[in-house]
């Protein structure tokens, strides 16, 4: 194993809370926008928390990963169904490279002194 993920997110929260104490005004702003995407409209828990470990993996945040997980299965998320989503992502990761390693041979190609 890693971590003790349960031990980590106790400790993340512990350590944002301590944050929220120092920055009121800021950590209200998150929790309305946090508000505002589980307001559940069209997509239901579930998705919302696979999309949200897509994310987390291609931005590699371990407290993201621990948090999204744990709310993924009490909202039902199978292992599969959490590997399917972090499959998208590692494939969209890729597809990202291949993007920007065009846009690097476009910067060689564009140097003055070729």
């Amino acid at each position: 194993m890693f971590l003790n993920w349960s031990e980590y997110r106790s400790t993340l929260f512990a350590t944002l809370g301590k944050f929220a104490k120092m920055q009121p005004e800021f950590m209200k702003g998150i929790q309305q926008m946090d508000k505002g995407v589980s307001e559940h409209q069209h997509l239901d828990p579930k998705t919302h928390e696979l999309i949200a470990l897509a994310v987390a993996v291609t931005t590699r945040c371990d407290g993201c990963l621990s948090v999204h997980v744990d709310a993924a299965a009490k909202h039902g998320a199978t292992r599969e169904e959490i590997a399917e989503a972090l499959a998208v992502a590692i494939n969209l990761n890729a597809g990202a490279a291949m993007v920007y390693t065009a846009r690097a041979l476009d910067v060689y190609d564009n140097l003055p002194q070729k």
